[in-house]
């Protein structure tokens, strides 16, 4: 079994100090021109599903033809932004971190327990994205599209068997999961109310890829995760 190693507040604190961070390097005052503000904080939620795909395990006493699926998540979602110019923005999102079932892919069982379709494993996991956006139209427009690009990190923690997991591979399991540093795009368009409020809906793609080991009394397997999270963004945000 995995052991849990932080919490989610422990995540949300450091974002948090992050998102203030960035604003005094950027030399942001309360008196910033209230005509054309250049910073915005969004709240809002992360609709996450995934296209995973990994090779089969490997590994002593694995019959062949065994894998994995991680099931859809949804978790609150936060960002800062910076406008850099009338049509430039720099966004860092975060979510707070959510809880993925990993089940089984393959044979009905191995050797007399069930496998296809048991939930196996669960892992939390905190994916903080730093994007740079191209925005169409006039500032002053209420409707602007926009286009951006970035870095997706993810680090993996609380790392669960479940019994399920246990019964097939023969005993108590503790899993890893790499942390993973990839590419990340997102498309979306926001509305603005006023000069001070918006709402945004977006679609964003990332690369997510860990290196996935299991040890069970020393047995270990292995495969190669490639998550290829889709998410869908709905948010609102104020501007100042």
């Amino acid at each position: 079994m995995g052991s849990k190693m932080m919490s989610t507040k422990r995540f949300a604190t450091p974002f948090l100090f992050a998102a203030i961070g960035a604003t005094a390097l950027l030399g942001v005052s309360a008196r910033a021109d209230d005509a054309n503000p250049k910073n915005t904080v969004r709240v809002g939620y992360y609709l996450v599903s995934y296209s995973a795909s990994a090779p089969d395990l490997t590994g002593p006493y694995t019959p062949p033809g065994l894998n994995l699926r991680v099931d859809k998540v949804n978790t609150p979602y936060f960002a800062y932004l910076r406008t850099l110019s009338d049509h430039w923005v720099a966004e860092f999102a975060a979510g707070v971190p959510p809880t993925t079932h990993t089940f089984g892919v393959g044979p009905a069982k191995v050797g007399s327990v069930p496998f296809n379709g048991q939930e196996v494993a669960t892992a939390k996991w905190f994916s903080p994205t730093l994007l740079f956006e191209y925005v169409f139209c006039d500032p002053q427009s209420s409707i602007r599209p926009y286009l951006g690009a970035g870095v997706n990190y993810t680090h993996f923690y609380e790392r669960n068997g479940t019994a399920a997991g246990s019964a097939i591979t023969g005993g108590p399991t503790a899993t890893y999961l790499s942390d993973s540093l990839g590419p990340a795009a997102t498309a979306g368009v926001a509305y603005n109310f006023d000069r001070h409020f918006n709402a945004i809906a977006s679609y964003s793609i990332a690369q997510v890829n860990s290196d996935f080991d299991s040890n069970t009394a020393g047995v270990n397997r292995k495969t190669r995760v490639h998550f290829n999270p889709r998410t869908i963004v709905i948010a609102v945000g104020y501007s100042f």
